[in-house]
């Protein structure tokens, strides 16, 4: 055999292997995007239009189906609200998850490894388990501060709520829920930042608190990133938790106004479809624009681990 016959096997070789390859993210891609692509066009048409022509192109653009669906599900309101509530939540637990990962890995202690076992814990731990025992506590909480309350004189049981039916208590239970994987990360991201260097500044006078803000902050960009790619489409997209924590309208968040469209008006497709995009549109531009960022920090954060 030639070296002629073995560099064109070897290249028709790569060139298939190539080829399937590509083929096969070719698939998956297009499973990935073809019903977002599906679901914008169809958001266009009006309900009549969409049954008897579910996959082509609309012949008649419907954009009111937006502007009813913006007002039919309040999402002036709930759109604020998934801002506010992702926002405070993604912040307040990555800030705690740093400074617990900071202590998990730098201030060790006789009581960090149960505590930081504790924290793994929470990772097994679905969220649909715990909805039950979260209701439960949330609503017996409240009676107690309530009944307490009265008895003093400063309000009236039956009204008095601190957990249930308050953003306060949305946000504390999501940052609950955040904390185990971020917990986690940072921990073992923080672990391998030199110890030296903690060592150094405290030796110039700084304090612990300092060292944390002025070394460990600027060192963690990767994992804080990585993290926010995480938490944000989570918190955006949670639908269980909130469902038993508020029954208000004006405490609700976006993915509840997206709900109300699969009860009596399921039948209306158009808007149907149009709040879903409304809903889908904020995570797609948040990739669109830290595309590059996100792929930056997952990169070094998993050479630096």
């Amino acid at each position: 055999m030639t070296k002629n016959t073995v560099k064109s096997e070897t290249g028709l070789g790569i060139f298939l292997w190539k080829f399937f390859a590509y083929l096969i993210m070719a698939v998956f891609a297009f499973l990935a995007i073809g019903p977002i692509i599906w679901l914008f066009i169809n958001s266009f048409k009006a309900t009549v239009e969409f049954q008897s022509n579910m996959v082509g192109l609309p012949q008649h653009f419907y954009p009111q189906n937006y502007s009813g669906a913006w007002k039919i599900g309040n999402f002036s309101i709930l759109f604020g609200n998934s801002i506010l509530y992702t926002v405070l939540s993604v912040g307040i637990a990555l800030f705690l998850s740093l400074l617990t990962g900071f202590a998990f890995a730098k201030l060790p202690f006789k009581a960090t490894k149960p505590i930081f076992s504790t924290f793994l814990l929470g990772i097994l731990i679905t969220t649909q388990t715990l909805m039950v025992p979260i209701f439960l506590q949330v609503t017996q909480v409240d009676s107690l501060l309530g009944g307490f309350f009265q008895k003093l004189g400063l309000c009236n049981a039956e009204k008095f709520h601190l957990f249930y039916n308050t953003k306060f208590g949305v946000i504390l239970i999501y940052v609950g829920s955040l904390l185990p994987i971020g917990v986690y990360l940072c921990t073992e991201y923080i672990k391998s930042i030199p110890t030296a260097l903690v060592e150094a500044a405290r030796i110039d006078g700084a304090g612990y608190f300092r060292i944390f803000i002025a070394i460990i902050v600027p060192m963690t960009v990767p994992i804080i990133i990585t993290l926010c790619l995480l938490n944000i489409p989570t918190i955006w997209n949670e639908f269980a938790l909130i469902n038993i924590l508020v029954s208000r309208l004006e405490l609700q968040s976006l993915p509840l106004g997206i709900y109300k469209f699969s009860g009596t008006l399921s039948s209306d497709y158009g808007k149907q479809f149009a709040a879903l995009v409304i809903g889908l549109l904020p995570m797609l531009v948040f990739y669109i624009i830290f595309r590059k960022q996100i792929t930056r920090s997952v990169g070094s954060g998993a050479v630096k681990g």
